[in-house]
């Protein structure tokens, strides 16, 4: 049996109090991308104890099934399906070893949060929901359930792509990884990521320099798609703009290192770059990371009101600078990718068509003057249609390769086609009305779900999603709001209960 753990404070009192406490389980168990096998485990276990049918495939997803009953057990299958992995950001201040400590939960009125990281309500939720599921009494009426938890949907649809059609009997599936509550998704974006690798060569400091740091930080970040429209500053670009500045009021001044985001699909929060100054020059470089920081107050600070910048010293090291044309050719790089919409959808208000996000910014390689150091950017574009997907990633190629980037381009995956006419869709609707006292819109995303990726596996299968409302996913203020998990959770079962009288 697999031991249950006291119930944090931050989840007393909520209900339901079986999702709650299988959520408090599932935060105790690192879950980055790619390292999803604790989970995996556990969900095994899960399945164990409760003497409940589970099959593997080969890239590591899990099915868990149980039977239908309570005048369900002939009704046709029905697919649950959540990923098991999350993202892993956290605050630069914040102690936490994603691979080994368990998300500290956090209960701010009506939401719950965590300390300084993500919370994984995205998609730990979902995974909690179908684990309830699975263990509603034996008497319970729902048709047979496959609870199909994927692995590395944020790092790649790694599970989406490499599922095994073949686990899955059900033909109807139910998607719980969508954030808005109560509105209904039947369509999604496609996407594609870009690696650009620039390799730029070291030179000495000058003599008698000061090392600066310059930092932007306090930033929203986001979710490179739900949140992109909102137009929130980039920690990477607006470091650029300052470095750039800097350089020029600064000219003996050179360029170390910069070094900013993390995860391809979170907007960058923060972003730091390393300048070596002579001393004369070192206010001028100050005033010049001011008005930076004044500006980009002045354009984002309605969005982003703890937006700050910074300059402090930091320890002299014997790394080497970039010449003036080798930080050139990387500022150039970083301030002329595209970031943020691309394009709004001209058939379906507000939604957008196209994005690019400019991930991030890492150096790796030497240090040392006369060394070369390689500097990997990563872009996540989206795009509700091919053709403009790949149009923007040309665009994107096309500027690395002005800039002498070395390009990689993985395949792109193609977006969820909607089936508005689908049974599922005005089912799920209805119930949801039900439930919420209005009626639901009926949407697109532009995020990457795995619905259309998994129904090209299940010919015929009709999918939607929904979810409880999650704001700042991917993001350390992630937080799921409390008040709208128990009508999810309701209408969940009232779906499930009228699925179990097909025959």
């Amino acid at each position: 049996m697999v031991a249950a753990l006291a119930l944090p404070a931050a989840l007393e009192g909520l209900e339901p109090a079986n999702l709650w406490s299988l959520f408090a389980e599932l935060s105790s168990i690192p879950r980055p991308s790619k390292h999803e096998e604790r989970v995996i485990e556990w969900l095994k276990a899960f399945a164990g104890d409760r003497k409940l049918e589970c099959v593997q495939d080969a890239v590591g997803n899990l099915v868990i099934r149980r039977p239908g009953s309570g005048g369900g057990e002939n009704a046709p299958p029905v697919i649950i399906q959540g990923h098991v992995d999350m993202v892993t950001e956290k605050n630069a201040e914040t102690v936490h070893d994603f691979m080994a400590d368990p998300i500290r939960l956090v209960r701010d009125g009506d939401w719950i949060t965590a300390d300084g990281t993500t919370l994984g309500a995205d998609n730990g939720i979902g995974v909690c929901t179908a684990l309830a599921v699975l263990n509603l009494p034996s008497d319970a009426k729902l048709p047979p359930i496959e609870a199909l938890f994927t692995i590395d949907e944020e790092t790649g649809l790694t599970g989406a792509f490499g599922l095994d059609g073949s686990m899955l009997k059900g033909r109807t599936m139910l998607n719980l990884d969508t954030e808005e509550w109560p509105e209904v998704f039947i369509g999604c974006a496609g996407g594609g990521d870009t690696v650009l690798t620039l390799n730029l060569s070291q030179d000495e400091a000058p003599p008698a320099a000061m090392a600066m740091e310059i930092s932007f930080i306090g930033l929203k970040g986001g979710h490179s798609g739900v949140d992109i429209h909102e137009d929130r500053g980039n920690a990477v670009r607006m470091a650029a703009v300052a470095v750039e500045k800097a350089l020029v009021a600064a000219p003996n001044a050179r360029l170390v290192s910069i070094n900013g985001g993390d995860k391809r699909n979170a907007i960058p929060r923060e972003c730091r770059a390393v300048v070596m100054v002579p001393t004369e020059e070192v206010q001028s470089l100050k005033n010049a990371v001011a008005a930076v920081e004044s500006d980009f107050k002045a354009e984002y600070g309605h969005r982003e009101p703890d937006i700050r910048a910074a300059v402090e010293e930091k320890t002299k090291d014997s790394s080497g600078v970039l010449s003036p044309k080798e930080s050139d050719r990387l500022l150039n790089l970083l301030l002329s990718l595209p970031h943020g919409v691309v394009k709004f959808s001209h058939t379906v208000p507000d939604l957008v068509e196209t994005s690019s996000n400019l991930a991030s910014v890492r150096p790796s390689g030497a240090v040392a003057p006369g060394g070369q150091v390689a500097y990997r950017i990563q872009c996540s574009t989206r795009s509700s249609l091919m053709p403009a997907l790949e149009r923007t990633r040309g665009a994107i190629r096309r500027i690395g390769g002005l800039c002498g980037a070395n390009i990689e381009q993985d395949e792109a995956y193609p977006g969820w086609a909607p089936q508005p006419d689908a049974e599922i869709v005005g089912l799920t609707q209805r119930t949801i009305a039900d439930v919420a006292g209005r009626l639901p819109a009926v949407k697109a995303i532009h995020a990457g779900l795995e619905c259309g990726i998994i129904g090209e596996k299940l010919p015929g299968c009709q999918s939607v999603s929904y979810g409880p409302t999650i704001q700042c996913a991917h993001s350390p203020d992630e937080k799921v709001q409390i008040s709208t998990v128990k009508p999810f959770w309701d209408a969940t079962i009232k779906l499930l209960e009228q699925l179990a009288e097909r025959k």
